[in-house]
């Protein structure tokens, strides 16, 4: 595969993986603005503890989400980074064959650190966004009994 193939396919991934985790932001968002909008005028009882756990597990989602995209973007900066200390343009770097291996290990090692640490923050983004749904689902059962 050419360069400019690789270069296109990685771009439609970062733009993919870029929407999805805006997706599940805002996704997160909206629930929550739903879930207050439906407990106007109700009073705090056990029955709601359900709902309080979706807010919170949404609430978690929507943080980590956001951590997610600081580390994706603290990542893509290393990598520009490692480009340039590859390159030789590297300011601190410069042309030295033992800096340019050194400084490419130190910042390979960080984005690798990096990288892992973004995937498990958007897993734990997808998965308290769908346990939010499986407490609201709870709650509106739970409501739907009481009447």
């Amino acid at each position: 595969m050419s360069n400019e193939a690789q270069f296109e396919v990685y771009r439609a991934l970062r733009t993919s993986q870029d929407k999805y985790a805006y997706f599940l932001l805002a996704a997160a968002g909206a629930s929550i603005a739903f879930a207050i909008t439906q407990t106007r005028g109700h009073h705090i009882s056990w029955f709601q503890v359900p709902l309080g756990l979706a807010v919170l597990c949404w609430g978690l989602s929507f943080f980590f989400g956001c951590r997610n995209i600081a580390y994706v973007n603290s990542t893509l900066y290393a990598n520009a980074e490692l480009i340039r200390v590859q390159n030789g343009e590297h300011p601190e770097i410069g042309r030295d064959p033992q800096r340019q291996k050194a400084a490419c290990i130190g910042i390979r090692t960080a984005i690798e650190s990096k990288s892992n640490v973004a995937n498990s923050l958007s897993k734990r983004q997808f998965y308290f966004l769908i346990a939010g749904a499986v407490f609201y689902i709870s709650w509106h059962v739970a409501e739907m009994c009481l009447q």
